[in-house]
């Protein structure tokens, strides 16, 4: 099973053209961990070797197991889509004739709304980088390009300089499955950019923090400080962590939390949902609407807190 597994996973990186984190989750929800048990593991542990050898009811028997485990429903969801993924391409490769995991249903996950930050805490974010730096001037750069655009974080640093067209305002990205789209960007987006083009990316990496180390030349829009090669993922995200905190934002701020706010921000200003839909690069309206009852619900608060005739009476009764 495991040479299947192989030839799945380069099956993932060459046709489908899944993203590095994507193919690193289906592995690892596949192979498991020392703690939890993966899906193979699983069928090992009950004797099963060939790849036709589980039926659904093994399928259910695994997906108690992970909830036995305390593995949340979003996190057994994803395994499950791991699994029917891997099923799917045994029965294209004709590697198995009946797919045993067709008719599963995934669990009902709870519905949580996506966090957002406020207009005045967004503010906050984009004013936290020191712009005296070559760092803080390309830091400001993605803050509100991640603002501006509603970038993934994995579009973000997958950018190169040939695909932002500063005088249009367009940038052209490839999305989830590889979909081509475009995506705007404001003025301010726009001027914090060609800042960071003139004045601080010419002057990365760091010469204190580059010695000994050998520079890459790249065409990426934002570099490192320490060889000038890609800025990562996880880069952005370590850096994001320490300007909300420095900014006084106590929220668990995270780069797809800009892209909450893009999105919920536009509706509030009166965007139309097809609109939003089409920026974000979202394949199913289903997946924007849900930005439809984070406004419904900021709304509401707002509308509570202002109106005289919403707000509850504290007073104490006349005498």
């Amino acid at each position: 099973m495991r040479s299947a597994l192989d030839s799945y996973i380069n099956y993932l990186k060459a046709e489908k053209n899944a993203s590095p984190y994507t193919v690193r989750n289906y592995r690892a929800d596949l192979l498991g961990s020392a703690r939890i048990k993966g899906y193979f593991g699983f069928l090992a542990g009950k004797g099963i070797t060939t790849l036709d050898g589980a039926d659904r009811y093994i399928l259910r028997d695994y997906l108690a197991y992970l909830a036995h485990k305390g593995v949340v429903k979003a996190s057994i969801a994803r395994r499950l889509s791991a699994i029917r993924s891997f099923y799917r391409y045994l029965v294209r490769e004709e590697l198995i004739s009946v797919n045993p995991v067709q008719e599963t249903s995934s669990p009902r996950l709870d519905k949580k709304l996506p966090s957002f930050l406020t207009p005045k805490e967004m503010a906050k974010l984009l004013e936290a980088p020191d712009l005296n730096t070559p760092i803080g001037l390309r830091d400001r750069a993605y803050l509100e390009l991640l603002y501006a655009s509603g970038l993934r974080v994995s579009e973000l640093s997958g950018l190169n300089m040939e695909q932002v067209d500063l005088d249009s305002r367009e940038i052209r990205v490839w999305g989830k499955g590889s979909k081509e789209r475009m995506v705007l960007m404001g003025e301010p987006a726009a001027e914090t950019l060609k800042r960071y083009y003139t004045h601080g990316r010419p002057l990365l990496p760091d010469p204190k923090r580059s010695k000994n180390r050998k520079i890459k030349r790249t065409d990426a829009v934002f570099i490192n400080d320490i060889d000038g090669g890609r800025l990562t993922e996880r880069g952005v995200q370590h850096s994001l962590r320490k300007y909300a905190a420095g900014a006084g934002i106590e929220k668990r701020v995270h780069p797809h939390m800009l892209r909450h706010t893009f999105a919920t921000h536009l509706l509030d200003g009166g965007a139309d949902l097809r609109v939003v839909q089409e920026l974000l690069g979202h394949t199913s309206l289903s997946s924007t609407q849900i930005y439809t009852h984070v406004s419904k619900s900021q709304a509401r608060k707002v509308y509570l807190a202002a109106h005289p005739m919403a707000q509850e009476d504290d007073s104490e009764p006349d005498e």
